[in-house]
């Protein structure tokens, strides 16, 4: 391409960041490498920042820079209902509705077969674990509604279901198919007012 080889890594590294083209990266690079000093360094000095301080909270796995994050340590939110999502950027786009107050666990991902992911690859351990010794009356699941966020929460709706445990499922007022981040504040929240009950299929059941 003509460019200066030091130019060209960081095309390659910004290429590697997900949503950016080989393009993109190459508009963002003549970008950074033409910004003033002192915010070429303040971008610098937040990342590496962000890679040294911002870790998981040891008890939901939410982004936190203390050892609870501020929604875990927050001695206002309703403690008798969890929120299960997939990521961190679900527990921001669920924040900003402004509808729910109760706590989050986050599965840092979904089960996913063709990807080699299992409910062993999660933290529905740890999920477990946390009801057991907690007081929640409700679990709220949250997962996407693509298939393997679908699978995701029939799977983790069957084993908190065997705690006795009440399981709900947010509405399907969010678009099928896709992630919660891109669904807009408003319909984020209807969907928590209007989530439904997942009632447990269990074997006695069946056999009524």
């Amino acid at each position: 391409m003509g460019y200066p080889r030091q130019f060209v890594s960081l095309i390659a590294q910004l290429a590697r960041l997900p949503g950016v083209s080989r393009r993109g990266a190459e508009r963002l690079s003549l970008f950074i490498l033409n910004m003033p000093d002192k915010s070429a360094k303040s971008l610098i000095k937040a990342i590496v920042s962000a890679r040294e301080k911002v870790h998981r909270c040891k008890q939901c796995f939410n982004l936190s820079s203390a050892e609870l994050c501020t929604i875990c340590s927050d001695d206002e939110r309703d403690r008798t209902t969890l929120c299960v999502v997939e990521t961190a950027r679900d527990i921001a786009a669920l924040e900003r509705s402004h509808r729910y107050r109760g706590l989050y666990h986050v599965l840092l991902g979904k089960v996913s077969p063709l990807s080699g992911v299992g409910p062993e690859d999660l933290t529905i351990s740890n999920l477990l674990e946390r009801l057991k010794g907690g007081n929640f009356s409700e679990v709220i699941i949250a997962t996407g509604t693509d298939v393997e966020g679908e699978a995701t929460a029939n799977y983790v709706a069957r084993v908190v279901g065997e705690l006795g445990v009440a399981v709900s499922r947010i509405a399907y007022g969010v678009p099928m198919g896709g992630p919660l981040e891109f669904v807009d504040e408003r319909t984020l929240g209807k969907a928590v007012e209007g989530r439904t009950r997942i009632e447990r299929d269990d074997k006695s059941k069946r056999e009524r």
